[in-house]
């Protein structure tokens, strides 16, 4: 088998690099699409109203809840 020009070799390697950038973008992208989706279960099921809101308190300055 006669040696690859190295031009040819640069070639492979370069649409080779293209092909695993795209698969790790594609994988990236759905895990991230399914994190972002626990993530809003997990912040819907807190409920923003069971949290209190904190005042500072006018005489001393710390934050108490209301």
């Amino acid at each position: 088998m006669p040696p690859v020009p190295p031009v040819l070799g640069w070639t492979i390697a370069a649409v080779a690099t293209a092909a695993l950038g795209r698969l790790l973008v594609r994988e990236w992208r759905r895990v991230n699409e399914m994190l972002d989706a626990q993530e809003l279960t997990a912040t819907a099921e807190l409920g923003r109203e069971s949290i209190p809101t904190l005042r500072p308190d006018p005489r001393t300055g710390v934050y108490r809840p209301e």
